[in-house]
């Protein structure tokens, strides 16, 4: 659905965006991560038809930036990261004028205000002036906006920025519902655990540069430098341990809070062995689990925080 080459910014001898190449497939939920100025909002104007490149090439739904940006914008949904609200209208006023503008007519348009209106959970406030909606309240309404044509393909730029906690939950639970819906996604963040769970695909932009792009569990294991295990057992943890550090596979042991957590030597990728040791001398296991690595640490490790 959407595809990137050698696609680049420039603002004098500045890179904004620097050769970016992505693939994003029908169905894809795709994190863009990065510092603020990385190049992540230049990438999605680009996208989005609002800003000519330097050079490069992108396509959208198979539509060329260059000479098909009428049939580009009627299959994307671009949220920006700001965008301004009518104060002075009612929220149901502020859909069905954009709803127009989408030349959505009559009784249709009055449908899908109401349809947008209950996927982001704002029916009761149907008729509150937009200038009395919370920041997350005012979020969802601007992604039911964006919903509005019932776009292929969503490119949403800092969706969470600004969110309190339960804000950003609500936010989450939205994306999830969207991406089961089929719709392409392009999500950018720097709320990094916001992204965990929902996208398939990941990439890590900084200075205008992606220097990590692919599936999340690929990226992962990018950055995993060792293996770190939590063992518990239902009682004797002292003999526990002291079995478990003796194992070759095992480069240190502490304990925690009557956890064993044990650290595997560089180059060990399998350990059922210790579980099996474990049981055969006579040991309840009650935890067994490998330390994940999440989005947040994979990017610390793989970025320095330089903005182009």
């Amino acid at each position: 659905m959407i595809e990137t080459h050698e696609l680049t910014k420039m603002y004098g001898e500045m890179y904004a965006l620097d050769r970016l190449n992505l693939t994003l497939n029908q169905g894809d939920v795709y994190g863009f991560i990065g510092p603020n100025g990385a190049g992540k909002t230049t990438t999605m104007r680009i996208l989005a038809t609002l800003l000519n490149p330097s050079w490069g090439e992108a396509t959208v739904g198979g539509y060329s930036i260059y000479t098909g940006a009428k049939d580009i914008r009627r299959i994307v949904g671009y949220m920006p990261d700001f965008f301004g609200v009518y104060d002075d209208m009612k929220v149901i006023e502020y859909l069905e004028f954009f709803a127009s503008a989408y030349r959505i007519k009559g009784a249709e348009r009055s449908k899908i205000c109401a349809q947008v209106l209950e996927l982001v959970d704002l029916t009761y406030k149907r008729d509150a002036l937009v200038t009395s909606l919370s920041r997350g309240m005012t979020q969802r309404l601007g992604l039911a906006r964006t919903l509005l044509h019932n776009p292929q393909v969503l490119l949403l730029d800092e969706p969470a920025s600004g969110l309190d906690p339960r804000a950003r939950i609500e936010m989450r639970g939205l994306l999830k519902e969207l991406r089961s819906m089929g719709k392409t996604i392009l999500v950018s963040s720097h709320i990094l655990p916001e992204l965990a769970d929902i996208c398939n695909k990941i990439g890590i932009i900084e200075q205008g540069k992606l220097f990590v792009n692919g599936e999340v569990n690929e990226v992962m294991k990018q950055v995993r430098a060792e293996i770190v295990l939590n063992v518990s057992v239902a009682d004797r943890t002292v003999e526990a341990a002291s079995l478990l550090e003796s194992q070759p596979e095992v480069e240190k042991l502490d304990e925690k809070n009557n956890v064993l957590v044990l650290k595997l030597r560089p180059g060990v990728t399998r350990y059922s062995t210790l579980a099996d040791l474990l049981i055969r001398e006579g040991f309840e296991l009650t935890l067994f689990k490998e330390d994940e690595i999440n989005l947040e640490t994979a990017f610390m490790q793989l970025t320095k925080g330089i903005t182009s």
